[in-house]
């Protein structure tokens, strides 16, 4: 018998888990043929998160939960899910049933269709202010435009995923992680399915402006270099009009004399170029950084608990 995982990561999800609990077990009763797991992940809740989870592996043995020492962050989350889900395909979804568990029917009818990666295309984004949603388009058409890999817009991480792009998803270690950019780098066989989003039912999310633009940044600098390209073009640009000015007035000079005058144009050039490389450097930095992080080799997530047990 099949069997299949259903992953969801959990920051501060004391309120809604009892209830997603509930939305899960009507399915997944209902589905005949498969066997089932519902992976946990804790990413070190402040909340009364670990205890809702513990009860609800004391009242099904299907549920199975894995406790982060510490908040590593959505993405990491998701990393250490995958090193612990047991399953033949493995269902993504956030605990905040914006995303409708109901669609995995129809996503193991395509997964029994030997498509290996069935994502949720959402119709609309639910609840978000217009200013949000703006940014966020723009974000993935410039996304879109810059990378070498072709990025879904209005797909998030609400997808089943075939053991063998589980499998390959493990072996992709890095710490600064772009998990909706990994969905499409792996490549495999896809499938769309399109979904109307909902309404987040409790509590608030816990991404706000800030982090939703660190994980754009993230994104940016995992998946192209156009920024530094950018940088490099715009340096390019700048240096030859500062020859053309500067002959300019080389020229004028010698024609006309140099009298004592220019002040404000000298000031409004040495602000521009000033500006130009300390924007070249901030980008330059993010890469930097990156690869700072990267090289100390410390790994995305430290597991604590799994199951009730400790992990050494």
């Amino acid at each position: 018998m099949k069997k299949v995982s259903i992953l969801v990561p959990c920051y501060n999800e004391e309120g809604i888990l009892p209830v997603l609990y509930d939305r899960l077990s009507a399915i997944i009763n209902n589905i005949s043929g498969y066997e089932w797991e519902i992976l946990l992940v804790n990413d070190g809740s402040r909340d009364n998160t670990l205890e809702v989870i513990r009860s609800l592996r004391d009242k099904d043995r299907r549920v199975s939960y894995v406790d982060l020492s510490r908040n590593f962050g959505k993405e990491n989350a998701m990393l250490a899910g995958f090193d612990y889900v047991t399953g033949d395909c493995t269902v993504v979804m956030d605990a905040d049933l914006q995303d409708p568990p109901e669609l995995m029917p129809q996503m193991l009818e395509y997964w029994e269709q030997d498509f290996d990666d069935i994502y949720a295309k959402r119709i609309h984004r639910g609840k978000e202010s217009w200013l949000r949603k703006r940014f966020s388009l723009m974000y993935y058409n410039m996304l879109k435009k810059t990378t070498k890999i072709d990025i879904l817009q209005n797909v998030g991480d609400f997808r089943l995923l075939d053991k063998s792009c589980i499998e390959t998803l493990k072996k992709l270690r890095e710490t600064e992680r772009y998990t909706k950019g990994l969905f499409c780098w792996i490549g495999y066989r896809k499938k769309e399915i399109v979904f109307e989003r909902g309404n987040r039912l409790t509590g608030q999310s816990a991404w706000n402006f800030k982090s939703l633009f660190n994980l754009a940044v993230e994104g940016l600098t995992s998946y192209t270099t156009a920024p530094l390209r950018i940088s490099t073009i715009i340096g390019l640009i700048v240096s030859l009009i500062a020859f053309i000015y500067g002959s300019y007035i080389w020229i004028k000079t010698l024609l006309y004399g140099d009298p004592v005058q220019g002040y404000p144009t000298t000031m409004v050039v040495i602000l521009f170029l000033g500006g130009i490389q300390l924007l070249s450097l901030g980008i330059i930095g993010e890469y930097l950084g990156r690869i700072f992080n990267e090289t100390k080799g410390r790994p995305p997530y430290v597991a604590r608990e799994y199951n009730g047990k400790k992990v050494l």
